[in-house]
This record gives structure tokens, C-alpha cells and sequence, in this order.
């Protein structure tokens, strides 16, 4: 049995870090049911361009997204009155309800967080938003570079000393979904010995800030902190001579003395800290690694016990022995074909046992959700005909 086993969430978020919030909920065992707003979902098929595919092709898409894995989906449209009494009903069997509208649009439907307490005191509500739902800058809409951007931590990005850069990856969107999942598991131990509910508030905002927290550490008073594009001699990512790269971190004394030893410049040792000849050191370094390919580095480096690793392309990592021992790399089933998806990272000890299912098409579990509510055939009919489950070509709603 999986630590959540048994905990229902009502999954109304759309974006990064709420799916990945929930992701991580799902492979510790929680039940999630995806609500998809139709205007949401033709929303994102204009922006990434799969409304000009068929639907097979946008299936093909669907079953590859690893966030919607082991996910049941209903699609209804937020703003029906009939839909929001089916939002009430199921908020009301739940334990968790997380969403990532901006602030104030759901209280404004009638299924904020509030209202869906009222439903259900015990809910454990969260809502994930760029910079949370208090503050002068609540209502401020945003992605992952805006809260790195207003959190400092993309000041730091990059080697260049003229301007920051961006990390080409979701670093905050990433760390807030995490730090979500962390607070619900938190709130429902809460609960346990209360039994009630908790509203949450997680801004991607505050997740980017604490991106500072070495530097902080090591510099309280923000004005000394080095500037951008300095960096050790003892940390590098060097170029082989095969276009392969590798990357060193022997900030320790006894890992950088055996990363000199190996290089065969055993003078370099003392001049560890020594800022002024780290240029030249750099480069003498990287006309070194310029000698051999980054197989035969791997060998050396190994061999002189320095801490080291070669900068594998996704698909690499996706085939590396270790990261498939340690199963972050699943296989998802999709009507009978297995697809490899990322695994969590959550350790052998908690994550969910048995297959994954691939993500189907959006509301394709209408039936399995609905099954647990007091509604007849004739009910889903109606509501249906009413238009609670949305009707095609709706546009987007923030």
C-alpha cells in the first residue's frame, strides 16, 4: 500500500508546477481526478499548435505527457451552473483540491476554496499562483521567468559577468509543485488530528527566493555578494575533444589535490583559492580536456577518485544504467504499448508499485468519475444536453 493510498484530490490545475504538484500526489498513491475546463484545453491546443492536428495525433501527444499519468479526467466547463452543482458533489468526497487559477477567478464561479469548505469542512484546499494570494503583486499574471526574474535568483543565472541568464529549464515552476506537495502532505497530517481542512497558499514567487538560500548563507548582507560570472576554478564543465562535455566539482581540498594529480599538475593545489590566477588556470584546464574524449576522461577521473560526471543529453539520461536502477524511467501503458516516462523522484520506499497508465484523452473517464455520485443515466444525459461538459471551440479563461 502507497503512503496516500486512499486520498482523493481534485486536480483544477492547468499549468507546470500544478500538474507536477499533483504527479507526485498520484505516485504516492493518491487518487486524482483531473477537472479540465474545455476552454482550457483548446487554450493550450492553440499555443503549442495541436489544434492543427488530427486527433489521433493529439492522442498520440495526450499519452506522452507523464503529469496526466495514472490520472482519471473529466472535462466540465467551470462556469456552467449545472457543472459547478457535479464541482460541489465531487469536492465533497475529496480530501485535496488544488488549483492554479489567479486569485479571486474560481471565488468567483462559486468553487473557490472557501465555498468548496463549506461543502466540505475537512477539504484541504491549495492554490498555486505566480506570487500567492496576498501581497501588492497577487493579481500579477506569469510563468517560471517572472518569479525568478522578481525573486533574485535569475540574477545569478549564467557565467556572464554583463547580463543574467535564463536556466532553460522550470527550475521554479518545478520547486513550487514540490513545495505544494509538501504543504498538502503536511496539511493532511494536520488533519489527522484535527479533522479540519486547510487553505494553502503557494506562490512560485516564494519557491524562486529560496533558489538564494547558499548564497544568503555564505553572504547575509546582500551587498557583498560576488558578482555574477565569478566562479571557482575547482567547479568547471570542460569540453573533450569529441564535443562531449564534462563536469568537475572538487571544491573539497583532497578532491581538487586528485583533480590535479590527474590532470598532471600537482602545483595547482595550493592555488585552490587564489583568484588571481584562476583565468589562466581555467584555461590551461581547458586545454587539457581538449586531449582526450569524454569516455577516456571518464576513465581518469574515475580512476583518480575526483568528483566528476559526464553532461549527458536527455536521451542519455533517459538510457543511463543508474538513473534505470533507481526507476526514473517507467514505463507507461498505452492501450497495450509501453511508453518510457520519468519515474519521481521520490525513492524506492514510497513511490506507487505496479503499471502506470499512459494519459488518455481529456474527460475520458467521465463515466468511472461520475459512478460515484448519486446520479442516474438520465442525469448525465442532461447535463450533457444542458452543455456542462463543454462544447467545442470555447476559448480560453484565465
Amino acid at each position: 500500500m502507497s503512503t496516500l493510498t486512499g486520498i482523493k484530490v481534485l486536480d483544477f490545475t492547468r499549468l507546470l508546477p500544478g500538474p507536477y504538484c499533483t504527479w507526485l500526489l498520484s505516485d504516492l498513491g493518491a487518487d486524482v481526478t483531473r477537472v479540465e475546463n474545455p476552454r482550457e484545453v483548446a487554450k493550450q491546443a492553440r499555443v503549442f499548435g495541436w489544434d492543427k492536428l488530427t486527433p489521433d495525433e493529439r492522442q498520440r501527444i495526450r499519452q506522452h505527457d507523464m503529469l496526466a499519468r495514472d490520472k482519471r479526467s473529466i472535462v466540465l466547463d467551470i462556469g456552467h451552473d449545472r457543472a459547478k452543482d457535479v464541482i460541489h458533489a465531487l469536492a465533497a468526497q475529496a480530501d485535496v483540491f488544488v488549483e492554479d487559477y489567479r486569485p479571486g477567478v474560481l471565488a468567483g464561479l462559486g468553487i473557490g476554496a472557501e465555498d468548496l469548505r463549506r461543502t466540505n469542512p475537512a477539504l484541504v484546499t491549495c492554490s498555486i499562483t505566480l506570487c500567492g494570494q496576498t501581497g501588492p503583486d497577487r493579481d500579477r499574471p506569469g510563468h517560471d521567468p517572472l518569479a525568478m526574474a522578481m525573486s533574485g535568483a535569475m540574477s545569478r543565472a549564467g557565467d556572464r559577468a554583463d547580463r543574467p541568464s535564463s536556466l532553460g529549464l522550470a527550475v521554479a515552476d518545478i520547486l513550487t509543485g514540490t513545495n505544494a506537495a509538501l504543504a498538502i502532505s503536511a496539511a493532511l497530517i494536520e488533519r489527522a488530528r484535527t479533522g479540519k481542512g486547510k487553505a494553502l497558499d503557494i506562490a512560485m514567487s516564494d519557491a524562486a527566493m529560496c533558489l538564494n538560500a547558499n548564497v544568503l548563507a555564505r553572504h547575509p548582507d546582500p551587498e557583498t555578494i560576488p558578482a555574477r560570472g565569478r566562479r571557482r576554478i575547482d567547479c568547471g564543465i570542460w569540453r573533450c575533444r569529441d564535443g562531449g562535455f564534462i563536469a568537475t566539482s572538487d571544491m573539497e581540498p583532497r578532491y581538487w589535490e586528485r583533480f590535479c594529480q590527474a590532470l598532471d599538475h600537482p602545483q595547482w593545489i595550493p592555488l585552490q583559492l587564489d583568484d588571481t590566477q584562476h583565468d589562466a588556470i581555467a584555461a590551461r584546464i581547458a586545454g587539457i580536456f581538449q586531449t582526450r574524449t569524454r569516455t577516456e576522461w571518464e576513465v581518469i577521473l574515475s580512476e583518480a577518485g575526483t568528483q566528476y560526471a559526464a553532461v549527458l543529453s536527455i536521451a542519455e539520461a533517459m538510457e543511463n544504467a543508474h538513473n534505470r536502477a533507481r526507476n526514473m524511467v517507467v514505463m507507461a501503458d498505452a492501450d497495450g504499448e509501453s511508453l518510457p516516462q520519468l519515474g519521481a523522484p521520490l525513492g524506492p520506499t514510497l513511490r506507487r508499485s505496479g503499471k502506470h497508465r499512459a494519459a488518455a484523452a481529456p474527460g475520458s473517464d467521465r463515466a468511472s468519475v461520475l459512478s460515484h455520485l448519486d446520479l442516474s443515466a438520465e442525469d448525465v444525459q442532461n447535463l450533457e444536453a444542458s452543455g456542462a461538459f463543454g462544447h467545442p471551440g470555447q476559448s480560453g479563461t484565465e
